[in-house]
Formats: C-alpha cells, structure tokens, sequence
C-alpha cells in the first residue's frame, strides 16, 4: 500500500494512542451491533461469550495497527489474520454473508472512531483524513477479500475430509504415529488442528441406553473456539483436543454440561507424540465410572480406581484377602456393615462423625466396627488395614453411604 504524505502520516501519528484507547469501546459497539443483528453470531455467543468479543477486538486492533503503521512506513495489512478468522468461521457454520458483514462493520466503526479522536483534539486539518478514507477501505475489502478466500478453502477443505479419512488419522495418532514428523505435518493439513501443541484426550463410553455419551463434542467445542478430531473406537467416542492456551478445566466444564454417559479425560500433554498414551489414560478413566454415570473425570482424579481396574486379578484377590468373610454375609447385614466401614472411613476412622453421616447411634457404630473387625480379622487401628479397605471398597464399586440406619 502507498504511503501517505508526510502531514497526514504525522496526523495519524498523533491520533494513534487516541485511537487504540477506543479498543475497548469499539469492541463492544461491534459485539453489540451482531448479537442484535446477526442471529448466527447470536448462537455464537449464546455457546461462547468470550469467543466473539476477543476475536472482535483483535481484528479490529490489527486494523488499527495496520492503518497506523503505513502511515509511519512500517505496517502491512492483517490479510492473514482475516483468512484465519474466514476458516474459522467456515467451521463454525455462520454464512459467509454474515462474516463479511462484520468485517465491513469493523471497517465503519474504525472510521468513524478515527474521526471522533480527531474532533476530540480540536478537529485540526480533518480533510487530512479524507486521505486515510481511501486507505481504511482498501484495507478492508483486501481483508475481506482475503477472509472469503480462506472461508472457501475451509468448505473445500470440510467437504473433502470423509468420514473413513477422519477416522484413519485418528486411529494413527491414537496407535503411536504421533511421533512421525510428515504424518503429523499430514494430519493437522487435513483436520485443520493444531498437533505440536498442548493436547488432550478425552474417551466417552456409551450412555445407559447405549447411545453416545456426548453429543457433537467437535462442533460444541468449535463454537467456543477449540479444535478437536473426533472418532470411534471400541465402541467409545474418542478426541483429541487442541487446548492451544486455553486452560483444561474450561473445556471439562464444557463436556460435563452434555455428557450423559461415562466420559474419561487424560491429563494434558505436549504435541501429537504422546496422544497415544493421553488415549489410554482417558480411556482407563472413563472405565473406572459405572455405566450409568453421568459424569466427567480426569485420570489425575481415579488414580487409584486406575490402578484397581487395569490389574483385575490383584483387584479381585485384594478384596477377598481385605474384606474376608465380610462379603460371604447375608445380603441385607453386608451391606449395612459395608455402608458403615465406607462411612467410618471416609470420617477419618472417627466413629461419631461416622454415625453422623449414617443417622444412627455412635454405640451403633461401635457395634458394627466389632463385627466388622471380627469377620475380617483386621483392626481399624492400624493404618495398612485402612489403606487396604479403602482399596477393597473401591474394587467393589462401594462409597461411602448417606442413608438412614
């Protein structure tokens, strides 16, 4: 773009601190402006409040910046940016009429922003500005153009990924392939998800009907602005999400707001060499819940479960050498004896908090403890035979009790 003359680009030079201190208000007259008149952009920020506005806010500052720094010979027009935002939104499902739309609202409200700083310092050589009038929409239909550009690239690019293809580089990532530089080059061109980052696996086994426990996780969570693939293995849905700088208890509370199934969440890792082990253990954690559960756990949260669920022979043989006799009793005493130790455990050994929480005697407690340590032959006073009923308790799917006794 040409450079403008020496008293205009001095002008802007002036303006420029001005018009950045706009930013804020500027933002919000866009975000207004859309929510109002655009039902796409509505939905948007109905599953995304913050999505909008701070996109809204850093394309309209790289237009700033842009005008300011051609005025001073050193800027270049955020093209760029406006391809990625078209992809994005391409993704997103919102009409390409509508994103040129706001772009060329973005335009408006930089102009007239331009001129309210001007008149605000005294409205000195304002024709200037008739100069940087030329330059505001040049720039703006060249990021228009560029946005539309990047839109369709991302509808060509959607309508030639199938379904098998999106599965098979799933399945890659998930078997290993993640540290293979060309196939994770491959499959981030394909997805449009960033690998080299900070991703996370997320396993959700199906819901007590048997259907699926979560529903459309990748466009739920596109519409806040986080990629992610999404497949089936084993019966499960499967993803790997791109949390780019985005904190994992954002996306959690996103999956737990829909999930009506078991749904398993690894830790976070670094880049697409470790997907495959962030599969497992989010796999491992999604199957340490009950088939009726309806919640979101992380691996970090069923450590010992984990442990328990991935070694089902000591599992099994832990339970019979910690509980003994206890599970040979009558159903109805079993479980009146099993509800007490979870309840007394739970309590920190303390019988009277136990018998709080049980609605009952603390003497009714005692009693049961007696019976308890006589069928198993383990005393509650020593801290292996608490580690080792804790244990058990959880190899038997038991927690602690809130009913009346």
């Amino acid at each position: 773009m040409q450079a403008f003359r020496p008293e205009v680009a001095e002008r802007l030079r002036e303006l420029s601190p001005l018009l950045l201190d706009q930013l804020d208000s500027m933002t919000e007259r866009m975000v207004e402006v859309l929510v109002r008149t655009e039902p796409s952009y509505r939905e948007l920020v109905a599953h995304s409040p913050d999505e909008l506005r701070c996109s809204t806010r850093a394309n309209l500052e790289g237009g700033l910046r842009t005008l300011i720094g051609t005025g001073s010979g050193r800027g270049r027009p955020a093209v760029a940016d406006a391809r990625e935002v078209g992809r994005r939104r391409a993704a997103q499902g919102i009409p390409l009429e509508a994103v040129l739309r706001a772009y060329r609202l973005g335009g408006q409200v930089t102009w007239e922003a331009l001129l309210t700083v001007s008149r605000q310092g005294g409205g000195r050589h304002d024709t200037l500005l008739l100069e940087v009038a030329g330059s505001v929409w040049r720039t703006n239909d060249a990021e228009c153009a560029a946005l539309a550009e990047g839109y369709r690239e991302e509808q060509r690019r959607l309508a030639g990924v199938d379904e098998e293809a999106r599965q098979q580089v799933l399945d890659g990532l998930l078997d290993g392939r993640g540290g293979d530089p060309a196939f994770v080059r491959t499959a981030s061109e394909l997805l449009a998800v960033p690998l080299d980052g900070r991703l996370m696996a997320v396993v959700a086994l199906p819901g007590p009907d048997g259907g699926p426990a979560l529903d459309a996780p990748g466009s739920a969570l596109l519409k806040r602005g986080v990629r992610s693939v999404w497949g089936l293995r084993s019966g499960a849905q499967v993803g790997i999400v791109a949390l780019g700088a985005l904190g994992s208890g954002e996306v959690l509370a996103w999956l737990q707001a829909v999930a009506v199934g078991p749904v398993g969440v690894s830790a976070v890792v670094d880049g697409a060499a470790a997907a495959g082990s962030a599969y497992r253990l989010a796999e491992t954690a999604a199957r340490t819940l009950p088939p009726e559960a309806r919640r979101v756990v992380t691996i970090d949260e069923r450590l010992p479960e984990a442990l328990l669920s991935n070694s089902p022979e000591i599992s099994s043989r832990l339970v019979r050498q910690s509980l003994g006799g206890l599970l040979e009793l009558p159903v109805d005493e079993r479980t009146v004896l099993l509800d007490t130790l979870s309840a007394v455990l739970a309590c920190d050994g303390s019988p009277t908090r136990a018998a709080d929480e049980l609605y009952c005697h603390r003497n009714t407690v005692m009693h049961r403890l007696r019976r308890i340590e006589s069928v198993t032959g383990r005393k509650l006073a020593d801290p292996r035979t608490r580690l080792l009923w804790q244990l058990a308790l959880l190899g038997t799917e038991q927690r602690p009790a809130r009913r009346s006794a």
